[in-house]
């Protein structure tokens, strides 16, 4: 295995009631406090409340961003960034999923940019600096609650691209549980599935690793598929949401990574998709993960993918390794689509040929990308037409 630097520096409040800390916690960093947050949902479930009754009682100067889109725009980043200029801001409190997280990332960053925010995007522009984020998580998917990266969409020029830097590290992270009782049963499976491909492009992977890196991510990918049902099945099912909170945060915040230094195959190809027809990054993920495993299937990988399957659903050990692998995508598949009730295909979800190559090119950014299997330009086609 290669040698590695580990270090997640986000101080965690996780369970119920853990909101009295909120205040003291923002004042530790300033007295004048940013809000973001997307569609409303959390003044419908009383968390907006609750937060800002925090804010008051601690004597904090609060000002708000509502609005913050699902497949989070540029134009909202710049919009933030502007009013943290302007009203010079001190920190950043983004209450929602994934999405208003990473949005308030590049809003962090883009207050020490005199330029157009989407250069750090790009990478036009080198993140430096920024502002001090805490999170009130509602969405238990993208772990962007307790990592560095986050993903933004420019609609104007049809990209989405990710980009971070250990300064946007959140400070701090509250994360109940109970905040994710509303979630539908269709963002729930959603959200189950980007925290199984967050796992699984890192667990595919044939470079020597540390046996407890894998155990810990089958477990992981065990803990999912036990219990995203259950959540969908009893939405307020304390242990299921709970289980489910601290899996997404534990994908994705390094740990499991160990020193592997193969690149991710399905989210940059599910990044294009997303940026032309703008659907949920986990569904598109649930269609692209079982299909890019079994592409990548030959003699090299199928050791890996068999352990995968004896491992996580205990497919039978006696059988021969292209078999098992096989059959483990097989399960994989049906437990997005028959147990978590996914759509099942590009076609259902009315996604044709017309972009392939465009969306194949930009992935590969005209070369190869080097996961897994390599991956060119005709071989993400091929994992397309796989999902029609």
């Amino acid at each position: 295995m290669n040698p590695f630097l580990y270090s997640i520096p986000t101080k965690v409040y996780f369970g119920e009631n853990q909101l009295g800390h909120l205040g003291p916690e923002l004042a530790r960093f300033g007295q004048r406090v940013l809000l973001t947050y997307g569609g409303g949902s959390i003044k419908a479930t009383g968390l907006y409340d609750r937060v800002v009754a925090e804010i008051r009682k601690a004597g904090l100067v609060l000002f708000e961003l509502p609005g913050i889109e699902p497949n989070p725009r540029v134009t909202s980043v710049r919009q933030g960034a502007e009013l943290c200029k302007r009203e010079k801001i001190d920190v950043l409190l983004a209450v929602g999923g994934g999405s208003t997280i990473d949005c308030t990332k590049f809003i962090g960053a883009g207050a020490f940019y005199d330029g157009d925010p989407w250069d750090l995007s790009t990478g036009a522009a080198k993140i430096a600096q920024c502002l001090p984020i805490v999170t009130v998580l509602t969405l238990s998917a993208t772990g962007s609650e307790m990592d560095s990266g986050g993903v933004i969409t420019n609609l104007e020029t049809r990209e989405k691209l990710g980009n971070g830097h250990p300064v946007m590290v959140p400070k701090v992270s509250f994360l109940d549980p109970t905040n994710t009782y509303t979630v539908s049963a269709y963002q729930t499976a959603c959200g189950a599935a980007d925290i199984l491909s967050h796992t699984l492009e890192v667990y595919c992977n044939t470079e020597p690793d540390l046996e407890l890196l894998d155990g810990f991510m089958e477990h992981l990918v065990r803990t999912v598929v036990q219990f995203a049902p259950v959540a969908q099945r009893e939405p307020t099912n304390y242990e299921a949401r709970a289980n489910l909170m601290w899996a997404s945060s534990w994908a994705i915040n390094g740990f499991v990574v160990g020193g592997r230094r193969q690149a991710w195959s399905c989210h940059p190809i599910e990044h294009e998709v997303s940026a032309i027809y703008d659907i949920t990054h986990g569904l598109g993920l649930a269609i692209l993960t079982p299909r890019w495993m079994e592409y990548c299937l030959d003699a090299r990988t199928a050791p890996r993918l068999a352990r995968f399957a004896r491992n996580v659903f205990g497919v039978d050990p006696a059988l021969d390794p292209s078999v098992a692998a096989r059959e483990g995508i097989r399960r994989l598949s049906a437990f997005y689509f028959e147990t978590l009730g996914l759509k099942s295909s590009f076609t259902a979800l009315g996604i044709d040929r017309t972009h392939f190559a465009h969306m194949a090119r930009k992935a590969c950014e005209g070369g190869t990308i080097h996961g897994f299997q390599p991956l060119d330009q005709k071989a993400v086609e091929t994992i397309f037409e796989m999902c029609l």
